[in-house]
């Protein structure tokens, strides 16, 4: 790697780095020295110069986002050294198996590579920047794909247009890497199958990070009622469905996303019959519903992405809950939550507390969820952990 150049530390603000904290604020700095720019890679030192880590430099708030802590200097390998590192973790994990194909491969702070998300599609590995530094770096880290994952991988696409900094943002940013892809794709997720279009697709085409969770869905959908809110793909109304649910009703604000829902209920062969889909906003559909469902999910899209909206988004937890607790079957199975990192375990759980009480129910937590173990979370970075869930019953 070619380092660019030096980020001084202010006397005192090292004691992160020693932490294997990966940021360094831009209060934290004293000086830099070389010519910098946004995404080059920089030597991150002590006020009495002293090597403490290499990272990617950015202006803004988070200033450098450490890669390699200690006075070692990354080489040419050092991203297969790290995809090598997070395969591993994968496979202890148990992933991928014959009835799951598609995995997180790469989740940024937790993997030691803040700004980089990989997500393997049986064969297709989609990698998307949040910063300039990876967005730099997106060849060799395409290269370091193909040398790690060897014949399971046969096309690299990046996607980053809607994550990158404003700047890079303007730029042609998506296409292929390597291979060319078909899309849509099929994957495989517990037997379930599912369309994955990494292209047109939200995010990297799929939200792989609610796979346990569906799974778990599954145990209490039998013979049931089901509505499923924000549905985006359908991955939740599929699971229901699999597991024998009496109907599932899948409500998402975005057309597209029901035509996507629709297209994996015909996937997998299940009676249209048994499954209806609406095309409306979540809260419209809730109000003045009468109580006739058994099970309800409600995942919605982040309501907060800075701490300064993070009110509104308490406020909006709030009131959607309170209404689907209203609408609930006594006995009824709510499965909710938050993708919001900035608000945080205990400000949801306290929020659906609040909610309950405004709804006027008695709710009992059967479950806590957070993420599976393909988004791992580093205990030096606890904000990695931003999925949060809770299965109630709602008396």
């Amino acid at each position: 790697m070619t380092i660019s150049g030096k980020v001084v530390l202010k006397q005192g603000r090292e004691q992160s780095v020693l932490r294997k904290h990966p940021w360094i604020f831009s209060g934290g700095i004293a000086s830099t020295g070389g010519n910098l720019g946004d995404g080059d890679w920089v030597e991150v030192c002590t006020d009495k110069g002293q090597t403490l880590a290499y990272g990617h430099y950015q202006q803004g708030s988070i200033t450098v986002r450490i890669l390699s802590f200690g006075p070692s200097q990354p080489d040419r390998h050092f991203y297969v050294s790290k995809l090598n590192d997070a395969l591993q973790l994968r496979h202890a994990a148990g992933l991928p198996t014959s009835a799951t194909n598609a995995f997180r491969l790469v989740h940024g702070e937790g993997d030691g590579l803040p700004g980089l998300i990989i997500d393997y599609y049986d064969g297709v590995s989609v990698v998307q920047a949040h910063s300039y530094g990876m967005h730099n770096d997106r060849e060799l880290i395409a290269k370091a794909l193909l040398d790690v994952l060897g014949t399971s991988l046969h096309t690299v696409y990046y996607k980053s247009r809607a994550t990158l900094p404003g700047k890079v943002r303007e730029t042609p940013a998506d296409g292929y890497l390597s291979g060319m892809g078909v899309v849509p794709h099929i994957i495989l997720e517990h037997q379930h199958k599912f369309y994955v279009d990494w292209e047109e697709g939200q995010k990297t085409g799929f939200f792989l990070d609610q796979r346990e969770n569906r799974k778990l869905l599954a145990d209490f959908s039998n013979g049931k009622n089901v509505l499923n809110t924000f549905c985006y793909t359908g991955g939740f109304s599929v699971y229901a469905l699999k597991a024998d649910a009496r109907l599932v009703h899948s409500v998402d604000a975005s057309e597209k996303a029901i035509e996507l829902t629709r297209k994996n209920i015909a996937l997998n062969c299940f009676d249209p019959e048994t499954h209806a889909c609406t095309a409306t906003d979540t809260f419209e559909f809730l109000k003045n519903k009468e109580a006739f469902y058994d099970v309800i999910v409600l995942d919605p899209p982040a309501f907060a992405k800075h701490r300064d909206s993070r009110h509104q988004a308490v406020k909006g937890y709030q009131r959607l809950n309170t209404e689907a607790m209203k609408v609930i079957r006594r006995g009824g199975i709510l499965f909710t939550f938050s993708c919001s990192q900035v608000v945080d375990r205990q400000l949801f759980y306290d929020t659906v507390v609040s909610a309950a009480i405004q709804a006027g129910r008695d709710v009992k937590v059967l479950h806590h969820l957070t993420q599976p173990a393909d988004h791992p979370v580093s205990m030096s970075h606890p904000e990695g952990e931003y999925l949060k869930g809770l299965v109630l019953y709602v008396v």
